[in-house]
């Protein structure tokens, strides 16, 4: 029987044929850099003015910024499982943080198809790196059960809120780090080190590298998963400051208190880490052979501490709201998408996408048909330039904490919300008028609050961890 690799070897060859008219060849690299918790007004590309990336604002010029597209959701587990299975909040698996309380409810099963494995079959040599939190060792979620060849860094996402852990895992097996961590919780190694050695971050982005030099020669994808800028909650309420870095950097002097200064050198490092990144490509002359993304996994976070305030940054930029909003700075994300020579260098994007649209992006990319059930359009033609763009005509997502909320964006600007309970009522919003959701106009639009209740309804079903309150 001809294995994975024998197939892999094929398609770099560019000899493998598909069906449904797919061509494969030539394919790019795909490479998807996510940060965590980072503000869409957190780079100097969309505004930042006290923050430096200049290594991120360099993939802005040298490739498309989109101004309005959207994660899965806006906190991390379901945002990721949106964008691992192409599917909208009403529809994917995961659709809040569970935690300890019941893992299994923030596990994808064996039933489901992600990206992953959809390039994994299509040939591509398939790395994640980073955070999962999408399912513990040996459970059905498991990255080497969802399509991922090999992995290396955090399966469960409390653990990963220490930047300097007792260990991490890499394909099944713990690797031992020299951090001396007080254990805080249920998980051992997820609470604060008292002896800082090794930074995660540094760990993940050196695996990164290791696994592109490693697959050089045969098409790959690669999902660098990095925590930063995300706190140490745990840290946070012990000691009053989250915002873990080995050092403050080039904030070091500034007269900003801990917590700033922190949380500015971790966007700075994950800057940093990017540009090493990018110049590998570029060392192993694989630069034109690759598409680079990079995004955010939901809005800034307010965590890093009690005198932490994301508004020091103006991090969610013009929009309102931080993580766990659902009005657009808990959601709305920074987008950068780069391939030499294929995507026009310099061009601003204000194509409306949200993660799902990954699976069937990347599925053209790759030469290969998505899955048959699936809430994702590609958005190959805004990428490349060719042909017409197809669009959604709404976007759905749903938040399960401190009640359940609502949110559905209708053709491109009107959003409607419902916040906590199904007795709510629907604010309206107009982006097109003001970004900052601001006023509701529901009152005048019945219609389209008709169209959004009807959507709070249609748009979803219920699984069996996650239930609307009737």
């Amino acid at each position: 029987m001809a294995t994975p690799g024998f197939f892999r070897r094929l398609c770099a060859a560019g000899i493998l044929l598909t069906t449904a008219g797919f061509a494969q060849a030539p394919r790019p690299n795909l490479i998807l850099i996510l940060a965590d918790d980072l503000g869409y007004g957190e780079l100097g590309s969309y505004g930042q003015k006290q923050i430096q990336t200049p290594h991120l604002d360099r993939l802005a010029a040298e490739g498309m910024r989109f101004t309005q597209f959207y994660a899965g959701n806006t906190v991390c587990a379901p945002s990721r499982s949106v964008l691992m299975t192409g599917l909208h909040m009403g529809h994917t698996r995961v659709r809040g943080n569970a935690g300890n309380r019941n893992p299994e409810a923030q596990s994808l099963q064996a039933g489901d198809v992600t990206v992953a494995r959809v390039l994994q079959q299509a040939g591509y040599a398939t790395g994640l790196v980073g955070k999962w939190g999408l399912g513990e060792v040996e459970s059905p979620g498991e990255p080497r059960k969802q399509g991922f060849d090999y992995y290396f860094g955090f399966l469960n996402q409390t653990h990963a809120h220490n930047h300097f852990p007792a260990f991490l895992w890499r394909n099944g097996e713990k690797v031992p780090l020299p951090n001396v961590v007080t254990a805080v919780g249920e998980i051992p190694g997820a609470g604060y080190a008292t002896k800082r050695i090794v930074y995660a971050d540094d760990l993940c982005a050196d695996d990164s590298r290791a696994f592109i030099a490693r697959n050089k020669d045969t098409p790959f994808f690669l999902f660098v998963s990095l925590v930063t800028p995300h706190a140490n909650n745990e840290r946070s309420r012990e000691l009053g400051d989250g915002n873990e870095v080995p050092d403050y950097g080039i904030y070091a002097g500034k007269p900003w208190k801990d917590s700033v200064k922190g949380h500015a050198a971790m966007v700075s490092r994950l800057d940093r880490d990017v540009g090493r990144l990018m110049a590998q490509l570029k060392e192993l002359n694989l630069d034109e052979r690759t598409a680079v993304f990079f995004s955010s996994d939901n809005g800034p976070h307010r965590e890093g501490g009690p005198d932490y305030e994301p508004n020091f940054f103006e991090a969610s930029g013009p929009l309102r709201g931080i993580k766990r909003s659902l009005t657009d700075g808990g959601i709305r994300v920074p987008f950068l998408a780069r391939w030499p020579g294929r995507i026009k260098a310099g061009t601003v994007s204000n194509h409306v996408g949200y993660f799902g649209d990954l699976m069937a992006t990347w599925a053209e990319l790759g030469g290969t048909p998505p899955p048959a059930k699936t809430d994702s359009i590609s958005f190959v033609p805004t990428l490349l330039g060719r042909g017409p763009q197809p669009k959604h005509d709404y976007l759905y997502w749903e938040f399960y904490e401190q009640g359940v909320s609502q949110a559905v964006l209708l053709d491109g600007h009107w959003k409607a919300i419902r916040l906590k309970t199904l007795a709510a009522p629907i604010e309206l919003y107009d982006l097109a008028s003001n970004l900052a959701e601001k006023p509701d106009v529901a009152a005048q639009h019945p219609a389209l609050v008709a169209r959004a209740a009807a959507l709070f309804k249609s748009a979803r079903f219920d699984n069996e961890h996650w239930k609307l309150a009737r």
